[in-house]
């Protein structure tokens, strides 16, 4: 078998054919990484017959002042990690590909799940796993980075999905939780909609990530990565923004409309009951007057919320937004955020849940929540990200993790203090500037 260099075009004819293909396997994300400095190589292995029988795209960059490289395979290599053999052979060829680049170490973190677990994260017993994936790369020299817990890798370790393939909308459904149905229903009630937005109005999108940075206290991307993300996957089909809006005189319509209902229905009720042309328990009947009383009660002090509202934001209001990245298996939903003075409106739900029907619809095999932790404990600060995601169905799924093939170790060594020195100075200046 020999190493190849394969062009674009290559490239995607063997890739999209993987179990294992995602957006970070593409031409199109390897452009947008360009921008970033990164180098992109498209090589496969040639068996006796001509045929490519695994790929990778890989991403390598350059390390400041040692003049040499890290190579990147995002989300690792497309091939069989249980077929130990071939893997063998695919390292050797790549670890002699590298050096000769000048690398000093091949990280992949593989698309591939260890072992099965349900949606409260427990390992299902007698379920699918690859664990001799895991065993034949540290047989064969790869560093794993640990069966780590939390999001301290370069993609996440733990996603949450829902298996749409071969299944209907009412099908999925089913397995939300109620509460999540019922907050579907009032967001509808509600006249939150959702849509697709278009280039000249990705600012409405970086402003919803700077606000939910702010208030998460994490870093967000400029405006011109968002430029840069849109150029290079959106016209390949693979990007998607989606935005929720409130209509806040459709809001009000059916608010309206659902009071004039309990008001129509307490007026019946009392007027057959004092006629004698209604017979039912007093106790009933007095129970069902106060549910329509309350209801009224509830509907007008939400217009006089309407009124405030429309008199603060006029008749529509951008609430929240989602980046959807659409490829191979399944539409993933990479990142989003929703505006601080208008949360209470869920939207996260509806917005959501329209990626979900983007699955059924264009039959994908999932809808992929994107990053969770591996801590299901209530003490754990992201239990609450865990619980919202766990509420639309689906299971939790755990993949293989994070590993480095090192080519050089003094250099290997020398990065790796150099990059923690620098993490942990830019840590302490963090701190002191707060």
């Amino acid at each position: 078998m020999k190493l190849k260099e394969l062009n674009e075009k290559e490239f995607k004819k063997i890739a999209d054919k993987s179990d294992q293909i995602s957006f970070h396997q593409t031409s199109s994300w390897a452009k947008l990484k360009k921008e970033n400095g990164w180098i992109p190589y498209y090589l496969g292995l040639e068996n006796d017959k001509g045929k490519i029988v695994c790929a990778s795209l890989l991403l390598a960059k350059e390390l400041p002042i040692i003049k040499k490289k890290m190579f990147y395979s995002p989300r690792g290599f497309l091939i069989d990690y249980n077929n130990k053999e071939l893997l063998a052979e695919w390292t050797k060829e790549i670890k002699k590909y590298c050096k000769k680049e000048k690398a000093i170490f091949v990280k992949i973190d593989p698309y591939v799940e260890y072992q099965e677990r349900d949606n409260n994260g427990n390992v299902v017993e007698e379920g699918k796993n690859n664990k001799e994936s895991h065993n034949n790369l540290i047989d064969l020299g790869y560093k794993h980075f640990g069966f780590n817990t939390y999001q301290d890798t370069l993609q996440p370790r733990w996603i949450h999905v829902i298996e749409t393939k071969g299944k209907t909308q009412d099908e999925v459904d089913k397995d939300m939780e109620s509460k999540t149905r019922q907050i579907l229903r009032k967001n509808e009630r509600s006249g939150i909609t959702v849509r697709e937005i278009e280039k000249d109005e990705l600012k409405i999108f970086k402003e919803i990530m700077q606000k939910t940075s702010d208030r998460r206290e994490f870093v967000d991307r400029p405006f011109s990565y968002y430029e840069a993300m849109w150029d290079n996957l959106h016209d390949d089909g693979i990007l998607k923004i989606l935005i929720g809006e409130i209509d806040f005189n459709i809001f009000e319509k059916n608010t309206k409309e659902e009071l004039d209902e309990h008001k129509k229905n307490l007026e019946d009720r009392i007027y057959k009951h004092d006629n004698n042309l209604l017979k039912m328990n007093e106790k009933k009947y007095e129970s069902s007057n106060k549910q329509d009383e309350e209801q009224i009660e509830r509907l007008n002090k939400d217009l006089e919320k309407i009124k405030e509202y429309k008199k603060e934001f006029g008749d529509k209001k951008v609430l929240g937004g989602i980046l959807f990245l659409t490829y191979g298996n399944e539409v993933l939903s990479l990142l989003g955020g929703t505006l601080d003075d208008v949360m209470q409106f869920k939207s996260a739900y509806t917005i959501h849940y329209a990626g979900v029907k983007m699955a059924v619809e264009n039959k994908y095999d999932r809808y992929n929540f994107y990053g969770i932790t591996g801590d299901f404990s209530k003490e754990n600060p992201l239990y609450g990200l865990y619980l919202f995601k766990k509420s639309f169905g689906g299971h939790v799924v755990e993949l293989l993790g994070e590993y480095d093939l090192v080519l050089s170790p003094f250099w290997y060594n020398t990065y790796n203090i150099a990059f923690k020195t620098y993490h942990s100075l830019k840590n302490i200046k963090k701190k002191i500037l707060k």
